[in-house]
């Protein structure tokens, strides 16, 4: 897991900058993208560049999709507020749909996200599954 996606709702950035402070030796060297506030925060907090995309309503949740699909991203750490409504809601679960549809690890709160950090697989060279696209594909252009 070398790049790794960090998003957090308003309500949830406290809880993600807690947790990543608790983990800054795990972030050291590996690359990071956030959205827009939460990836300033984190980049003060680890002192430590963040590449920063759009806040998550004007796009970010997009963008960070996009990486997804490019297969740049290792691993989506979004801390989501299931209690508030939120305006891009349709962004958030496309962004969450993707990263199942490329098979990484998603973790939306900080029980999940801390399992996935102490689990042995980071010591290994793990190869996810990546979907193989050819048949759906041809089931397209077909008549």
């Amino acid at each position: 897991m070398k790049s790794i996606a960090l998003v957090a709702h308003d309500g949830k950035k406290p809880e993600l900058l807690t947790w990543v402070k608790q983990h800054s030796d795990f972030f050291h060297g590996k690359i990071l993208y956030a959205t827009g506030t939460t990836g300033q925060l984190i980049e003060q907090a680890l002192q430590q560049q963040v590449n920063c995309l759009t806040s998550g309503p004007l796009g970010g949740d997009q963008q960070i999709g996009a990486l997804i699909a490019e297969q740049k991203i290792d691993w989506l750490v979004f801390f989501w507020d299931p209690l508030s409504s939120q305006p891009h809601d349709p962004d958030v679960k496309a962004l969450i749909r993707l990263a199942v549809v490329w098979n990484i690890p998603v973790a939306c709160n900080q029980a999940t996200a801390d399992f996935i950090i102490h689990s042995s697989l980071l010591q290994t060279d793990y190869q996810r599954a990546v979907p193989d696209f050819s048949a759906y594909l041809q089931r397209l252009r077909k008549p």
